[in-house]
């Protein structure tokens, strides 16, 4: 079934979530449009997804990749997404509150190691109470202001989730990553069926939205009826490399 585009929504040409080289699928902030409604979206809802990854860069390598989603004894929340593939493996988590329809981000760490890439960890520590967020990139430290409706490099995945759910079809989010900020944008762009491991399935086509002449281009599809589930994401690089995840089994699926 051809893409049903949504023509006025945004500019024709937009690109790409950043996702690290086998590897990472890696803002929580403020939707900048209205709701379909007022009222509050209840939280998420606990779910666990098995993905296939795979890299084209001359050679294909394939993994899994796994993401998680439950709710803590205390009444925090943790994200977890893990891949597991031939020449490296990754685990990042985040761990936060659910206040207002959003997520409210404490802590973050990545972990990437593998036979034939430098091992690469990160950390983010979220003070709200006193206004700021630390900790180190690669091994350099670093210490920022909270913005309000900051986020972390998985945690924004969650909060587009939602806004989804919550019939929101532009948001920009402001993404702590790599010790400075960035302002991500994402966009619904059409409605395209797929044929996936779980069945056909209508989905909400979403681009992220970059400059015009950005040679990056990222497409992630979700399934309303699905409770929005993400089952597919591609990304080309600048280089060629094609970068991909699709999804094998989710908790989430009728």
């Amino acid at each position: 079934m051809p893409s049903k585009e949504y023509r006025p929504r945004i500019a024709p040409r937009i690109g790409g979530l950043i996702v690290l080289a086998v590897l990472t699928l890696s803002a929580y902030g403020q939707p900048q449009a209205t709701p379909a409604a007022d009222s509050q979206m209840p939280p998420p809802a606990p779910f666990s997804a098995t993905f296939r990854a795979s890299l084209d860069k001359g050679v294909a390598i394939d993994g899994t990749a796994t993401r998680s989603l439950e709710q803590l004894d205390s009444g925090l929340w943790r994200y977890q997404f893990r891949v597991d593939s031939f020449i490296a493996d990754i685990e990042e988590s985040t761990i936060f509150r659910w206040e207002n329809d959003h997520a409210v981000p404490l802590r973050y760490r990545y972990e990437l190691s593998g036979m034939l890439i430098r091992d690469r960890e990160r950390t983010i520590n979220f003070d709200w109470s006193k206004g700021t967020a630390s900790g180190h990139h690669e091994g350099k430290a670093f210490s920022l202001p909270l913005k309000s409706g900051a986020l972390d490099p998985l945690s924004y995945q969650l909060q587009l989730h939602q806004d989804l759910r919550a019939g929101r079809t532009d948001v920009t989010y402001q993404v702590i990553d790599k010790g400075r900020y960035d302002e991500d944008r994402f966009a619904i762009i059409g409605e395209e069926q797929l044929q996936t491991r779980l069945g056909t399935a209508q989905t909400v086509k979403v681009e992220k939205v970059r400059n015009d002449d950005s040679k990056r281009e990222t497409l992630m599809w979700f399934v309303p009826d699905w409770d929005h589930l993400m089952v597919r994401l591609t990304q080309t690089e600048p280089d060629g490399s094609f970068y991909e995840i699709h999804i094998e089994d989710s908790s989430l699926t009728p």
